[in-house]
């Protein structure tokens, strides 16, 4: 269901005025806010894993919130005039007029890195204690509230399609933030009833298992403006940084469905591994399910209603965004099978080696782009998901190899 905000803000933004204008200025804006964040998405999986009772909860609480405050800074820092619009103009070569509606999209989006820590902690809990269902009274919560909010926007015409939705996106996160924690306190008040562990959990300890995985995330997510950038001195610059939000947004409505296998893996693969057959069963057939359904859109007919009505792109926007969707049709199973092994090696605490992965899908992604973009000069959708494919499917057989060189199955 979080997946449907991406296309619903799209559409959204491609309605108002200055439509290429304000999809690309929201893409910039929204790449920069998810590296900015990068470093507390994982603390869901240390959460899930760490938190045994009250003392352990305590202290990733403050670890959580700390690092929380430190980005919603960083954030802050980021937006300021003197930092913000030398960068988004001669680092990315972006046009002024992008530049300006990319700027007042990110003051909307400052409270999104410490809302996010704040949710996922809270969320990591609700996972453990097998409470997932209020997760998903969370989301409905936030896809509530932010529909609303965005529509109201529309209907007044005060802001510009980019900072709409940034202004939507946040509002609904604080208000999950905020209903995530109310739905924590009956597991809290089970934690407090623990006995402590006989190994209490202390800062070095968390900052051991979880700085790979926040470098993971960075990592990870560091691909978005490193995109952007690239894009943005490729052929057809601002058409492609216009259909990148619409493409992502189509194919993170695929991808997600696999997101949340990672912690699903830390809680239930067993202490033996007794749960890893049917975990194993589970993710070929979403992987099958997810890849199909984005080829359905892609290579079929749905996708002049996808992105001409649906998403209200001109036709050769259109054409653009069909390209780069048929070329990521494997992102989906790829994004499965990733949260899968990742979920075996946070299991084992083998975090260093999905950081590893994650570099060398960003460098593969780097590569892939540079030779994309400046030799073979393909457009920018293309060229990006390509790099995208390249990178996601490196990451994969890195992580296969250590799952079966570790034998974590067995």
């Amino acid at each position: 269901m979080m997946a449907t905000e991406g296309p619903i803000l799209a559409s959204i933004v491609a309605r108002l005025p200055d439509p290429k204008l304000n999809l690309a200025a929201y893409g910039v804006a929204f790449s920069i806010a998810l590296i900015v964040e990068a470093p507390i998405m994982m603390i869901l999986s240390a959460s899930t894993a760490l938190v045994q009772d009250h003392h352990s909860y305590v202290k990733l609480r403050n670890f959580t919130f700390s690092i929380s405050l430190a980005l919603t800074v960083s954030m802050g820092l980021v937006s300021l005039p003197l930092i913000f619009y030398p960068l988004a103009i001669n680092l990315v070569g972006l046009p002024l007029e992008v530049v300006n509606l990319s700027y007042w999209a990110i003051l909307f989006l400052l409270p999104w890195p410490g809302a996010i820590g704040y949710r996922r902690f809270y969320q990591g809990l609700l996972i453990r204690s097998h409470r997932t269902r209020l997760i998903t009274v969370g989301t409905v919560i936030r896809l509530l509230t932010m529909t609303l909010v965005s529509f109201s926007l529309f209907k007044s015409g005060l802001l510009s399609g980019a900072s709409v939705a940034s202004a939507s996106l946040s509002s609904g996160i604080l208000v999950e933030a905020i209903a995530s924690r109310l739905m924590v306190r009956s597991t809290l008040k089970e934690l407090n009833l623990k006995h402590p562990s006989t190994t209490l959990l202390n800062y070095p300890a968390i900052a051991k298992f979880y700085f790979p995985l926040a470098l993971t995330s960075f990592l990870a997510l560091g691909s978005q403006p490193l995109i952007t950038f690239f894009v943005g001195h490729s052929r057809e610059a601002l058409s492609s940084l216009a259909v990148l939000p619409v493409v992502y947004s189509l194919v993170f409505l695929f991808r997600s469905q696999g997101l949340a296998l990672q912690e699903v893996v830390v809680a239930l693969a067993g202490k033996n591994w007794e749960g890893y057959h049917s975990l194993s069963l589970f993710t070929k057939r979403l992987a099958l399910i997810t890849s199909a359904g984005l080829m359905l859109i892609a290579f079929t007919p749905l996708q002049v209603f996808w992105f001409q009505r649906i998403s209200n792109l001109s036709t050769d926007l259109s054409e653009l965004a069909v390209k780069a969707t048929q070329i990521l049709f494997l992102a989906p199973a790829l994004a499965v099978f990733l949260s899968f092994l990742r979920g075996l090696l946070v299991k084992v605490r083998h975090t260093q080696d999905i950081t590893w992965a994650s570099l060398l899908e960003l460098i593969i992604i780097l590569g892939t782009l540079l030779i994309n973009i400046f030799i073979l000069d393909l457009v920018g959708t293309v060229s990006a998901a390509l790099a995208v494919l390249a990178g996601r499917a490196s990451s994969w057989f890195y992580l296969w190899y250590k799952v079966r060189q570790n034998k974590l199955s067995s």
